[in-house]
């Protein structure tokens, strides 16, 4: 992907650069106690996550969570990879935000919609 110029939005890692994107994932959360469990959209990204013990050193893949929702986001993963590429197509540069659809709570899936807001050149040149 060429997509140096649009970054990705996350629920609470910041924002990511969508060409370090190399998956989309949509999983559920263990239920807890008294908890129903969640959804999660995730991203993974092409860089190794590492953590260590006595025992040694464990490396694995780096995911980020996009957006947590009530229902399974059916869809989601694939309108995330269709705005990537229509947005590497055409060379934007800006900010890509998930929102879960307020829609009646009695469906089992949930909806979730991608808003891509282009940077504005402000012509105010670097470090401005």
């Amino acid at each position: 992907m060429g997509l140096t110029k649009v970054w990705l939005a996350t629920l609470s890692d910041g924002l990511i650069r969508a060409d370090q994107v190399v998956g989309l994932t949509a999983h559920a959360t263990p239920a807890l106690a008294g908890k129903a469990p969640r959804w999660l959209l995730d991203v993974t990204l092409r860089v190794p996550a590492g953590s260590g013990s006595v025992d040694g050193w464990d490396v694995g893949i780096l995911h980020r969570t996009l957006i947590q929702t009530p229902g399974e986001p059916v869809g989601a993963p694939e309108a995330l990879a269709r705005l990537l590429a229509r947005l590497d197509g055409e060379d934007a540069a800006g900010l890509i935000t998930a929102v879960a659809d307020s829609g009646a709570r009695t469906q089992p899936a949930s909806v979730v919609r991608f808003g891509f807001r282009p940077f504005e050149d402000d012509g105010a040149g670097p470090g401005a």
